[in-house]
């Protein structure tokens, strides 16, 4: 089943550059890529990355780096750019660690499947929805996911316990919880925190929680981020730059980063998180129309 999971990765990769490219191709063709200093999003794209790569997440940062660069998108579009821009990154992550996981075959597989269904279904309600709705739902997530990062640095949130699968109630329960995290993350509110309590609380081995956030996301994004490209609810020359920089930051990270102080660098994180968070929630109360992220 592993073996399933792997080739289905390629697939993903294969799939989504295709429509990704494609509508790349279109966009400057037709004029209609969005005007932007190439090193902001070539800086953000591997920063960001790199640092998801260690499992600190790339969703939160990016939002803030969007913010202090100044960057030519607006809030309405932060969300579609997130999961476009991150989804081959990603998957080039699950590819290169899927191969060591531990975790049995069902759990994996489901948990997967259902954030996938999930997406699918949230990307369509997000890419429909007014900006000022998006910078409240961001707001809020961001400062969710700033207090998330602070108990984990802090050690407060379950230690896990050895299992490396779920069964019966709580492998039921997992699913159900996982399809909202799938539908939750094409609104920009990333997975990896709430992933990893879901997989602690329940028991599970702290390492099991890797793969199942790796897979997950890069299954449900080439779904959501293909829907957000037909949709044209994104960034084009952000996604395009953060994406291929972002690849770089991954396989960097993957295979020659050594002893980084994650606690560390966490709080940082959870600062510019919170700090962004402000600034999103700001920007819905008190702007009517459609704000740029500047």
């Amino acid at each position: 089943m592993i073996r399933v999971l792997q080739i289905l990765l390629y697939v993903a990769v294969v799939g989504f550059g295709i429509v990704f490219f494609k509508d790349q191709i279109s966009a400057k063709k037709n004029g209609r890529l969005e005007k932007e200093k190439a090193w902001k999003p070539a800086l953000i794209g591997f920063s960001t990355n790199f640092f998801d790569t260690l499992g600190i997440g790339a969703f939160a940062p990016t939002v803030f780096l969007f913010k202090a660069f100044k960057s030519n998108i607006t809030d309405k579009q932060i969300p579609a750019t997130l999961n476009v821009a991150c989804t081959l990154p990603v998957l080039c992550e699950a590819i290169i660690f899927i191969q060591a996981t531990k975790v049995e075959p069902i759990t994996l597989v489901s948990l997967i499947a259902a954030a996938v269904v999930g997406s699918y279904l949230g990307a369509g309600v997000i890419a429909r929805t007014d900006e000022k709705k998006i910078q409240i739902i961001m707001g809020v997530a961001l400062f969710i996911s700033a207090v998330m990062l602070l108990l984990s640095t802090l050690k407060v949130l379950p230690i896990g316990g050895t299992a490396l699968g779920l069964h019966g109630a709580k492998l039921i329960v997992a699913i159900v919880i996982f399809f909202i995290l799938g539908a939750l993350m094409t609104a920009g509110i990333g997975l990896y925190a709430p992933a990893m309590v879901v997989v602690y609380s329940m028991g599970m081995d702290p390492s099991a929680a890797f793969p199942i956030m790796m897979g997950s996301c890069a299954l449900l994004m080439p779904v959501a981020s293909a829907k957000f490209i037909k949709e044209d609810a994104y960034a084009k020359k952000n996604s395009l730059l953060i994406s291929i920089f972002g690849i770089i930051g991954v396989v960097i990270a993957a295979f020659f980063v050594k002893g980084l102080s994650i606690d560390k660098l966490k709080i940082l994180v959870t600062i510019v998180v919170a700090l962004t968070s402000f600034m999103m929630l700001k920007s819905a109360f008190k702007n009517k129309g459609n704000a740029s992220v500047n």
